[in-house]
């Protein structure tokens, strides 16, 4: 299952989930954006950043790392993107490392290279199987643990998030959004099973076929369309740099942010070496 890409989603659509894992307030996810950034010198990319959206240099950044496979070089590779990044960008907030493992067992300590860097309070390393009490409590981090569960308890654990998300998410978009990665997930748990297998299972068949779910998913489908026209944005920026435009003109042309056309030159650039 591509783990990465499920939580990397999840935090995208639902930031707050990542802050009640690492205990702090629902609200903090308000002042962050979930993003990545490559560092340059050596074409490493942080795919997890959490960075503050405000001007509080008490407020740290967080490089959120998401291990489900053995890796003797996590910390290698870890560490050295993130002092990589520190040099290159200068933030002015504190560093953040949070781990997510889905059990110990997984883990490479390096304690050799390592131990006194994993021992501050700046590294939180989060293991699934671990939570205990706080899956139950809350439907977030209830949807984070799901994806270590077993195929049979996979699917009542799906189903009592759902309707806990039914009666708990007042916006129906959102509500929309999060039953569709829980239907996700439990589809990458039970590959032989078809989509309309997975929502019989999930008693999803009627769910979908209420008023506000399609309104729900029309919006999202304008949303979809909205994402589409940005991307085809990016796709002319390599043909305007070849006409010799410079980025600030491409910016202003293409109604983007400079820095989101600055990263675009900067991938392209990097699949011509």
């Amino acid at each position: 299952m591509k783990t990465d890409t499920i939580f990397y989603s999840l935090f995208q659509s639902f930031p707050g989930i990542f802050f009640e894992l690492i205990n702090q307030p629902l609200a903090e996810a308000n002042a962050y954006e979930f993003t990545s950034r490559e560092v340059k010198q050596l074409a490493f990319r942080l795919d997890g950043l959490f960075l503050p959206t405000t001007n509080d240099v008490e407020k740290p950044f967080y490089v959120v790392e998401v291990q489900f496979q053995p890796d003797e070089d996590l910390y290698y590779r870890l560490f050295g993107e993130l002092f990589l990044y520190l040099r290159q960008y200068k933030p002015r907030s504190p560093w953040r490392v949070v781990v997510i493992y889905p059990h110990r067992d997984v883990e490479r300590n390096q304690s050799l290279q390592f131990s006194e860097i994993l021992a501050l309070n700046r590294v939180r390393r989060i293991y699934l199987n671990e939570l205990g009490d706080a899956a139950e409590n809350s439907l977030g981090v209830g949807v984070v643990k799901l994806v270590i569960e077993s195929e049979e308890a996979a699917v009542e654990q799906a189903k009592r998030l759902i309707e806990q998300a039914r009666q708990q998410i007042t916006d129906e978009a959102t509500k929309r959004e999060l039953i569709d990665l829980i239907e996700t997930i439990i589809v990458y748990k039970l590959p032989k099973k078809s989509r309309e297998e997975i929502e019989a299972m999930l008693n999803l068949s009627e769910l979908k076929q209420t008023r506000v779910y399609q309104e729900a998913l029309e919006e999202g489908k304008q949303e979809g369309k909205q994402e589409g026209k940005q991307e085809g944005k990016l796709e002319a920026i390599p043909r305007m740099l070849r006409l010799g435009l410079t980025l600030e003109i491409i910016a202003q042309s293409l109604d983007l942010p400079l820095e989101l056309v600055q990263q675009t030159a900067q991938q392209y650039s990097d699949e011509l070496d």
